[in-house]
């Protein structure tokens, strides 16, 4: 399958998978890092981004996606990549892994992990995050992204530290999720989501510790289900590559060299 990405960088092949509602922009604070180590490709996935939808008749799901991304990566001709996701895509990263089709996977954040509150919680959250978005008219959207009140309140869900992200970033992010084709039916699934078959790859689990869309006590789930400790992001919210990049960045540059 066809879709919107950047590659920069050499090395070893390294996809970068963002979360609902998001775009690969939201990997630039950590990209060149990443780059000067590896070929970086971030990706937008099917109905997000700049990415077009899935075919007709095919359902978005987490496993769809990662279908697609699967799909995408042969289209490149690359095999056997590093993977790294967060949200969404560290589910879907998780699940490439356990299809033992990826050498190595980081996942930050990944949904899955949640009891059946938080994941009403999850989806109520986002849902009023793109209502949210989608009610700003575009002319309003830099006075939005230039207000420090505002910007914490419109981001202080998703990140610990609403002021590094530039206001150029905030306001790309919010027409992402204001326009995601994908959002809806992508969230709406999440209900029958399930943790993935266990890998067959090396993975490494990362947890923002001021994570308020999907709390630490997930975290422990994940650590049950993959039996190894999770990471722990400190200072970092739920989406944590612009919170701390330096932190990010080396824990999937060390994750990726475990193979």
């Amino acid at each position: 399958m066809e879709l919107a990405f950047e590659r920069r960088g050499t090395g070893e092949p390294l996809i970068l998978i963002h979360g609902i509602g998001h775009h690969w922009q939201g990997w630039l604070p950590v990209l060149d890092r990443l780059a000067a180590a590896r070929t970086v490709i971030a990706l937008d996935l099917p109905g997000f981004g700049r990415s077009p939808g899935l075919p007709e008749g095919v359902t978005y799901t987490a496993e769809s996606l990662a279908d697609a991304v699967e799909s995408f990566c042969a289209v490149l001709g690359v095999r056997e990549p590093h993977v790294a996701g967060n949200s969404l895509g560290g589910y879907i990263a998780l699940e490439l892994a356990s299809r033992g089709v990826v050498r190595t996977a980081t996942a930050l954040a990944p949904i899955g992990f949640w009891s059946r509150p938080e994941l009403l919680y999850c989806q109520s959250v986002l849902r009023a995050l793109r209502a949210s978005a989608r009610s700003i008219p575009a002319r309003h959207a830099a006075r939005t992204a230039g207000n420090p009140l505002l910007r914490a309140v419109s981001t202080g869900l998703l990140v610990a530290h609403p002021a590094r992200l530039s206001a150029t970033a905030q306001i790309a992010a919010m027409q992402a999720l204001a326009w995601a084709g994908g959002f809806d039916e992508t969230l709406e699934s999440f209900a029958g989501l399930m943790p993935p078959a266990p890998p067959k790859a090396p993975i490494t689990i990362a947890w923002g510790e001021r994570d308020r869309l999907l709390p630490r006590r997930q975290a422990v789930r994940a650590a049950r289900w993959s039996g190894q400790r999770v990471k722990l992001l400190k200072g970092c919210g739920h989406v944590p590559m612009s919170d701390d990049p330096g932190l990010v960045a080396r824990v999937i540059l060390e994750s990726s060299a475990i193979s």
